[in-house]
């Protein structure tokens, strides 16, 4: 992976006062909230990894290199839902499709509720995402997709979320026509975030948890 690679992401985002204290005001909530659910990434990952240990044997952690703010690269955190992988995934082209045949039966329902997900509440505190943001890709794929998707760059000038816009709206973005109906989402939510907006996409989410819309 090309970890070299660097993009200056425009933060014209940065120039309002109202923004900065919005964007202040956003990072507050999202250590205290991180701080709070804390208890409950311990009790969850306690139980994925017992029943881990017998019907998927491996780490009870999924890391890999994701494009966060800047476009610079940093660690995500997720519960392994799939079987373990003979290569990297990062060396798998943004065109191939997800290997759904390694994603296990105890994975599968970590997927639909969002389990999977909650490690990322360490990424939350250690400044690298948001609750609510734009959904960060794979790196290797991102660096790709800044080629080819107008206004993907522009995606990363806020930290990337657990959940966003795109996540709601779009769904699972799978290939070059996906992700560039995920940036159009991304960047409407850029423009107008505000404290109203967030509590709609966490909204949102919630019914997508519950209906089980999207997951993958």
């Amino acid at each position: 992976m090309d970890n070299t690679f660097s993009l200056t992401a425009t933060r014209q985002i940065d120039a309002e006062p109202s923004t900065k204290i919005f964007m202040r005001l956003k990072r507050g909530v999202d250590v205290l909230g991180a701080l709070i659910a804390l208890p409950v990434l311990i009790a969850a990952g306690s139980l994925v990894w017992l029943i881990n240990r017998r019907f998927n044997p491996g780490p009870l952690f999924y890391t890999q290199q994701r494009m966060g703010r800047d476009c610079r690269p940093f660690t995500i955190y997720k519960f392994r839902s799939m079987l373990p992988e003979q290569t990297a995934s990062d060396k798998r082209s943004y065109a191939d499709p997800l290997e759904t045949h390694r994603i296990t039966p105890f994975g599968a329902v970590m997927r639909r509720t969002r389990i999977d997900e909650l490690p990322q509440i360490l990424n939350i505190l250690l400044g690298d995402m948001s609750f609510v943001g734009p959904r960060p890709d794979t790196y290797a794929h991102a660096v790709k997709f800044a080629e080819l998707v107008p206004g993907y760059r522009e995606r990363h000038t806020v930290r990337p979320g657990i959940t966003g816009l795109a996540q709601i709206k779009v769904g699972y973005a799978e290939g070059i026509d996906a992700t560039t109906q995920k940036v159009a989402a991304d960047l409407s939510y850029i423009r107008s975030m505000s404290a109203l907006s967030e509590l709609r996409i966490v909204a949102g989410t919630a019914w997508v948890v519950i209906s089980g819309h999207g997951a993958r």
